[in-house]
């Protein structure tokens, strides 16, 4: 197994377990004592586990906490992958898509790089950046203006005034939580106003979101979960989530396959 496949195994048992054991995870992985620790310094240093006396433990989401691109990319990369590529598979050439900033919709940009005539609104710096990165003279992006985020999105009064007369065939809505309860949310109260400007601007709401974001709640709530079209996420999501936004939402889609 390599380093990183086996710091997502750890990943995947301090959040399912809330945390774990050193002594543990040398039985269950077949490593040693000093590998584990290295690899608990290093999902550390990431900001993603706390580290504890012979273990570590889940960090405690906030409602306002708010993690930075680059933490957030780091996790569940393999599920954000094959969510990414079903998603693309719902872009059709000649049409207009809006994403928000998040690190699956960063994911899903690189998968539509090669969809002709394609028209592209974000508010989001990286999701820009990729197409900028891979030209094409049949494509056009708009990049809205505003505040930066901790998670490198463009929110505030510019960029509400800026997505408030647009109008796209697909919004793919990068969120920080779903649940029964908040619906969609997210920790930063400036981008939930711009998401909802974007939401409202999208002729159908396609919301991608791995297992990890349900039950997890932000300050500030998007959308509710009836509003989505479609939602896709991972095999790892919980048979009561898939009941709630079976229910809910418009289309449930679970993305098989990982790379």
């Amino acid at each position: 197994m390599l380093a990183q496949q086996r710091q997502q195994a750890i990943l995947e048992r301090v959040r399912s377990n809330g945390g774990v054991r050193v002594a543990d995870l040398v039985r269950e992985l077949g490593v040693s004592d000093m590998t584990i620790r290295r690899d608990l310094e290093v999902l550390a240093e990431r900001g993603l586990v706390e580290k504890v006396h012979g273990g570590a433990t889940a960090v405690g989401p906030g409602s306002t906490e708010e993690p930075g691109f680059t933490a957030k990319s780091a996790r569940q990369q393999q599920e954000k992958e094959a969510i990414a590529r079903r998603a693309a598979q719902l872009v059709r050439p000649g049409t207009a898509v809006a994403l928000s900033a998040g690190t699956t919709t960063w994911a899903l940009a690189h998968h539509l790089i090669g969809v002709p005539e394609l028209t592209v609104i974000t508010n989001s710096i990286p999701v820009a950046d990729v197409f900028h990165r891979n030209p094409r003279a049949d494509r056009t992006v708009v990049l809205t203006g505003g505040v930066r985020t901790p998670s490198d999105a463009l929110v505030g009064p510019v960029a509400v005034a800026a997505i408030r007369r647009l109008h796209v065939d697909t919004l793919f809505l990068g969120v920080h939580g779903m649940s029964v309860r908040a619906g969609f949310t997210t920790p930063n109260l400036l981008e939930s106003e711009t998401d909802r400007e974007l939401v409202a601007a999208a002729h159908r709401l396609v919301v991608p979101a791995d297992h990890t974001k349900w039950n997890t709640v932000g300050i500030s709530t998007i959308a509710e979960l009836s509003e989505a079209d479609v939602v896709i996420s991972d095999p790892g999501l919980p048979e009561d989530a898939r009941t709630e936004l079976a229910e809910r939402a418009g289309e449930l889609i679970i993305a098989e396959g990982t790379p």
